[in-house]
């Protein structure tokens, strides 16, 4: 087994462990473990570094030379990195560390999925002509950093929901200073926080899908000829966009907070992870070189 292999193979259980880590430190109401948790994913984090750059520079030895982001699984792994690193950013700046069970579950299912499956070529492999480009870092980096945020945004908005249930009546209430506080439920912040970290992330992930798809419509443009074909990937891409762009007008124009912005939320993921899997495996297109 070449070294990245694994190194990532050997990083997906450590994603695992800070999964089990913040679901106990949930769970039990023990910060211990939440604090124990964000230390693994840290770790998580750096041999993910580490495992992502081998791989660069092995396929350079390997006389084909490009970036680790061509193909199904090395989009994977980089989506596992990224959601790894804008969840560990927000716990840092925000200093709440009680958010950490859905992102570090997506990364490690996304992580066990690429080292595990069967149908996914793990392997260095040539690029094919399309993706000779030098606008395909930008490309993929940006979306897929917009995807993680979109990630870590739908956890945001399951902890919300989850809040809400477990303090009846905590939704947005006209009267300012009702959080829906109680002693009952799990050890998450209280609605307003919840809130506005998922407005904030939502936002960022706006900008960076936003520049995704830019960058796209130009290497498209170099590659086929055309900034915009219809493709199916392009025209979901388009579709999660506009969900995302509904939900900060609804926020901004018409003052939307609290459950209406969760589900809105949580659907956009919905579109985000259609437009990776659903369009890779069920139809067919101009990226469907991404499906190997």
């Amino acid at each position: 087994m070449i070294l990245n292999s694994l190194i990532l193979s050997i990083t997906t259980f450590v994603y695992m462990g800070a999964a089990v880590l913040y679901l106990g430190s949930l769970t039990f109401r023990k910060e211990i473990l939440a604090k124990i948790g964000s230390g693994v994913l840290i770790l998580g984090l750096l041999s993910h570094t580490a495992g992502i750059i081998l791989r660069w520079v092995e396929s350079y030895k390997l006389g084909i030379g490009h970036a680790p982001l061509s193909n199904l699984y090395e989009s994977l792994v980089f989506g596992a990195w990224a959601i790894s690193l804008i969840y560990l950013v927000m716990e840092w700046r925000t200093g709440v560390r009680s958010l950490g069970v859905f992102p570090t579950t997506c990364a490690f299912l996304a992580m066990a999925y690429a080292s595990f499956s069967k149908n996914i070529e793990s392997s260095i492999q040539p690029l094919v002509p399309a993706l000779k480009s030098n606008w395909l870092i930008a490309h993929v980096i940006t979306c897929f950093l917009g995807y993680a945020a979109f990630a870590v945004s739908c956890g945001i908005s399951i902890a919300y929901l989850v809040k809400v249930r477990n303090n009846p009546g905590g939704d947005f209430k006209k009267k300012t200073g009702d959080t829906g506080e109680s002693t009952r439920g799990i050890a998450l912040p209280d609605i307003h926080t919840l809130d506005e970290l998922n407005y904030q992330t939502v936002m960022f992930g706006f900008l960076l899908l936003t520049v995704g798809i830019i960058t796209g419509s130009v290497w498209a443009n170099k590659a086929w000829g055309n900034y915009w074909s219809w493709d199916p990937k392009e025209t979901w891409s388009l579709i999660t966009w506009l969900v995302y762009a509904a939900l900060l007008h609804s926020r901004a124009v018409r003052g939307w907070r609290g459950k209406k912005i969760a589900w809105f939320g949580i659907i956009g993921f919905a579109c985000v992870l259609f437009t990776y899997f659903g369009v890779n495996f069920l139809l067919s297109g101009l990226h469907s070189y991404a499906t190997k």
